[in-house]
């Protein structure tokens, strides 16, 4: 029953209906971190993670940013560049490498591993056909917390990170097939395309995924015939229709793809490998039977390749001819075009780093955030990765255990 004290107010028991500070909902106060983004070999490596537009947003929010001298001369951002969006411009990697979160595109080198304070996260591309397990061994010693690009994963499930390099993979891969058949490399001197009264350049993709995708909108939008093979029906047909136009279309017939490969002018491997098995979908004798100055690239060379003439190659010298056959295959290819690399990058990694400051750190980030827990192949140093402990021969642990246990 309703009860009126003294003071008119409504109560029940001895509690008055009044608002109360401590009932009302509080905003997450951010965590303040630092960031660091140190310098990449500029020979081989043109991409920065972060751009000074979004070190400008982390700033901001009341993060500091650490930036290597130097670190983003690849994609054309001066040290001004960031400095003015308030980065902190310095020569000292111990600086850099002792930030709560380390972030740069190449895979970690033993060497700058050692300068890793500890007890702190580390972003990077894994690249497991190339990772040394001394390598493995320093993060692990350093007890970090150890993100793979490539395998993050949105909300939605998607690889974000892969799905925009695979963009700028499929298009950029286009552009050079272009430059090697031209006169200018040493090609054959056609034109990747096709003008009036001249035969369109055939040009064969492996893959109806992003990069396929990419690859064939530029080679149809260059006049060039495209023809797309894939395991799966459901994808050729989901290929077409985002296309808007029919195709050329076929599943991995032995006979059919060699029939089309001694006609083709540019082979494209797009297929996006799950694991380090050799399995060539193109062998060498089918290489063999390619045309003179045919140009093949291989965009999956950083999986062990779809192509068994491959080989994976640094950015610096990613050419060399086989059985008549121009091959490119750097593992790399977006860092040809490092800006554009960068802020697609940037677009990715500027609300996840701010993501790890609301949470109050990685940990709790991995928690809640399953997609980001899908890219850590490092827990406090313990691995968590299967390949990779199948590759060196490590006992992996589960990652969603132990992250119960802190």
């Amino acid at each position: 029953m309703n009860e009126k004290g003294n003071s008119g107010k409504v109560s029940f028991g001895n509690s008055a209906l009044m608002p109360k500070e401590e009932l009302l909902e509080k905003t997450v106060r951010n965590r303040r971190i630092s960031i660091g983004i140190p310098s990449d070999n500029k020979v081989n490596e043109k991409r920065v993670a972060l751009t000074p537009e979004a070190v400008n947003l982390l700033v901001e929010s009341d993060n500091e940013v650490y930036v290597q001298k130097g670190a983003g001369l690849g994609a054309n951002y001066t040290d001004k560049d960031y400095s003015e969006n308030g980065a902190i411009i310095t020569d000292s990697l111990a600086r850099v490498y002792s930030a709560d979160a380390v972030i740069k595109v190449a895979p970690f080198s033993e060497n700058e591993a050692e300068y890793l304070k500890g007890n702190q996260v580390v972003f990077s591309y894994l690249n497991i056909l190339k990772l040394k397990e001394e390598t493995l061994e320093k993060l692990s010693r350093k007890k970090v917390t150890a993100i793979a690009f490539e395998k993050i994963r949105d909300n939605n499930g998607v690889m974000p990170v892969v799905e925009s390099m695979s963009e700028i993979c499929g298009i950029t891969s286009i552009l050079v097939a272009s430059e090697y058949l031209s006169n200018m490399h040493g090609g054959k001197g056609v034109m990747l395309g096709g003008i009036t009264g001249v035969t369109p350049t055939e040009v064969v993709i492996l893959g109806a995924n992003t990069a396929g995708e990419s690859a064939a909108r530029a080679a149809i939008g260059l006049g060039s015939t495209v023809r797309i093979f894939d395991g799966s029906l459901h994808a050729l047909r989901r290929f077409q229709n985002l296309l808007g136009q029919r195709l050329q279309t076929s599943v991995y017939h032995p006979q059919v793809l060699k029939k089309a490969l001694k006609s083709a002018d540019v082979l494209i491997g797009a297929i996006e490998l799950e694991d380090l098995r050799p399995w060539y979908y193109i062998t060498e004798d089918m290489i063999r039977t390619m045309k003179k100055g045919s140009v093949v690239i291989d965009l999956s060379i950083d999986r062990g390749g779809c192509i068994e003439t491959t080989e994976c190659r640094e950015l610096l010298d990613p050419v060399y001819e086989k059985h008549g056959v121009i091959h490119f295959s750097a593992w790399n290819l977006p860092s040809r075009v490092g800006r554009t690399a960068s802020i697609a990058l940037s677009n990715i990694f500027t609300p996840l780093l701010q993501s790890m400051a609301d949470a109050g750190g990685i940990t709790q980030l991995l928690k809640y955030d399953r997609g980001v827990r899908n890219g850590a192949y490092l827990y406090n140093g313990l691995l968590t990765n299967e390949t990779l402990g199948q590759k060196f021969g490590i006992n992996h642990r589960d990652l969603d255990l132990l992250i119960t246990a802190f």
